[in-house]
């Protein structure tokens, strides 16, 4: 089982990362300890911002192609959005503006598991809800979200760990039923 692991973000010390991380790496500890996980950088996937007339002119970017690539790849996607002004960030609008042109959903019936983080008290979650909202129009199947307020309170970045209980058990719960919904019917 491939599971597809991202911040949607381009901050190289993007605490959505850290989060991310440490819940796919909580996931395959406790979970689903055969899936591989990859890794996925915004960043790999720059393009002139979106726009009809440069895709009239010039047709989609080799990056969009790659990034559904990376997407149809994977079995289940694991991502932590950062919140700019109450919602998605530029880099990963972008990134899915210009994957959005090519034919089929983007998510591709995938099953998500969706965080969200900020240095707040409400952990982004203005751009949480807005995912959540949002995911399943785009061939998503939302399994699971969770957003954690006053990252800074709740994670130590030397161990990359959370450190408050209740977000420790809110995680637990979410990795749980992420991977429930992974799992192959018995029917």
């Amino acid at each position: 089982m491939r599971l597809l692991v991202f911040a949607a973000s381009n901050s190289r010390q993007s605490i959505n990362k850290q989060l991310i991380t440490h819940a796919a790496y909580e996931l395959k500890a406790n979970n689903l300890p055969q899936a591989e996980l990859v890794f996925l950088d915004l960043n790999d996937f720059e393009m002139p911002i979106y726009s009809i007339d440069r895709e009239n002119a010039d047709g989609i970017p080799h990056a969009a192609r790659r990034f559904r690539e990376t997407v149809a790849d994977c079995d289940g996607i694991l991502a932590s959005f950062a919140e700019h002004n109450g919602s998605y960030t530029v880099a990963y609008k972008n990134i899915f503006d210009w994957a959005s042109r090519l034919p089929d959903k983007v998510y591709q019936d995938k099953t998500f598991l969706v965080l969200s983080t900020s240095p707040g008290a409400r952990g982004a979650a203005s751009v949480l809800k807005t995912v959540v909202d949002s995911l399943p129009h785009f061939g998503a199947r939302v399994a699971a979200s969770l957003s954690i307020g006053s990252f800074g309170e709740a994670f130590n970045s030397s161990e990359g760990r959370l450190t408050r209980s209740d977000d420790i058990a809110a995680l637990d719960e979410a990795l749980a039923a992420f991977a429930s919904a992974l799992a192959p019917s018995t029917d």
